[in-house]
């Protein structure tokens, strides 16, 4: 079967991968958590303190496009379950066309009226709040989806909208989600709006986010297309964010997608690199050069089919990008993108064949039943890449525990009495914890 080939490109440079990957997984994603245990003010000498991870700081998700945007109020109870026993973070769509497609009347609200795949923003905070998730917003300045009531203005009213669009959207969200994607998809030939046109583009939309979004993280997003090149600091994508930069504009996180939406037919010899370990690794590294964090935001891969095969096949995939990425020191988010077959973009509900449901590269088939992958994504952050583990203090009460960073759950026995807290480490902590029992 010629899908099997992807895997055995994988798999011929397994050593590679097995090297690389535990390497940069046990360098990048854990650390020493040292706990200073004192019971009354004094050191707690021989404390058992067991620890078992209850979050990831690393930031993993799906979009949430089809928050109760299901046909029946049983799948759409099902979305929410399974999205919130996966994930920690959420995309949630801020088209400025489907948000404000007359002008002046904005869908912000969660009774707002309906739009297929765009769930009102206050509706998806709402289940974010409610689960622990984290939302990102998607994406504040896309041309490609620019109001039509915009369309025949000129530069300077394009500028105005805009302003009011970030202006508002910062004043509602600002402080509830910590990822602004400003720019996605900067490859279109053909412009929605004159200021896209423009050379200054991205320089006025960045340095507007940073005007209304000072203490949020900036992002920029880009196409697939940036994994299939020749990994130079010559490459669009890098010169587009480089230029941006020199001229004075803040762009905090390099955001990188990876959909694999080539015909089954062309499928091998069209994801010759994307597939490639050790180009994926130069990707990163060249976009590392910029010192920015990377986020992998948006992952299709396909199974093309229901059958077994195909669907073990992507979930052996995932599992090895899914390493690749993880391990790396730069990425800090990988956000799949439909969770459910049959919901993509540009197909009717449950039409296979058409649009971006040709691909099958849901998590989840149209049934609402998880394939393999769901499972595998869930298991990496939840058991793989999981600490749980006990230690005991030494004579002057110190506890020291490698794990990934994370919130945990520390249940402390001393002198036959049992304490529970909460403690957390993280990549850029100090990670040292006085417990007082």
């Amino acid at each position: 079967m010629e899908r099997r080939k992807i895997l055995e490109k994988f798999e011929s440079q397994s050593e590679f991968l097995k090297t690389q990957v535990a390497a940069g997984i046990e360098n990048n994603r854990k650390g020493y958590g040292t706990l200073e245990i004192k019971s009354e003010g004094t050191p707690a000498a021989g404390a058992k303190v067991h620890l078992k991870q209850k979050t990831h700081e690393f930031k993993y998700g799906a979009n949430l496009f089809m928050l109760d945007e299901m046909e029946t109020e049983e799948k759409n109870k099902k979305y929410r379950e399974y999205f919130k026993d996966c994930f920690n973070m959420a995309t949630l769509p801020f088209y400025w066309s489907d948000l404000e497609p007359e002008k002046g009347k904005q869908r912000y609200e969660k009774d707002s009226p309906k739009i297929y795949r765009r769930p009102a923003p206050d509706l998806c905070l709402e289940y974010c709040e409610e689960n622990g998730i984290e939302p990102r917003e998607h994406a504040l300045a896309y041309d490609h989806f620019f109001p039509d009531w915009l369309s025949k203005t000129d530069v300077n009213e394009n500028k105005r909208e805009l302003e009011r669009r970030f202006k508002e959207i910062s004043e509602r969200y600002a402080d509830k989600i910590p990822t602004i994607e400003v720019t996605n998809e900067l490859w279109w030939s053909v412009a929605q709006s004159p200021l896209y046109r423009s050379d200054e583009f991205l320089t006025y939309c960045y340095k507007l986010a940073e005007k209304y979004f000072p203490d949020n993280e900036i992002s920029i997003n880009e196409w697939a297309g940036v994994w299939d090149t020749n990994a130079t600091t010559r490459d669009n994508y890098y010169l587009y964010i480089e230029n941006t930069l020199l001229k004075g504009a803040r762009i905090d996180a390099v955001g990188m997608q990876y959909h694999m939406f080539h015909r089954l037919e062309d499928e091998y010899k069209a994801t010759r690199r994307f597939y490639d370990p050790m180009h994926l690794y130069d990707i990163m590294n060249l976009y590392a050069k910029l010192n920015k964090p990377l986020q992998i935001t948006e992952i299709t891969i396909p199974a093309y089919s229901n059958a077994p095969e195909d669907e073990q096949i992507q979930a052996e995939i995932i599992k090895y990008l899914y390493s690749i990425w993880f391990s790396h020191p730069n990425v800090e988010q990988i956000i799949y993108w439909n969770l459910v077959d049959g919901y993509a973009a540009f197909a009717p509900i449950g039409d296979m064949t058409a649009g971006e449901n040709y691909y099958y590269g849901g998590l989840m088939r149209h049934d609402m039943t998880p394939k393999p992958a769901y499972y595998v994504i869930k298991d990496l952050f939840q058991k793989e890449w999981h600490t749980d583990v006990t230690v005991d203090s030494n004579e002057e009460g110190i506890a020291v525990f490698k794990g990934f960073f994370g919130k945990y759950d520390a249940e402390i026995t001393v002198n036959g009495k049992t304490y529970t807290k909460e403690i957390e480490i993280g990549k850029n902590g100090i990670n040292r914890i006085v417990v007082e029992l």
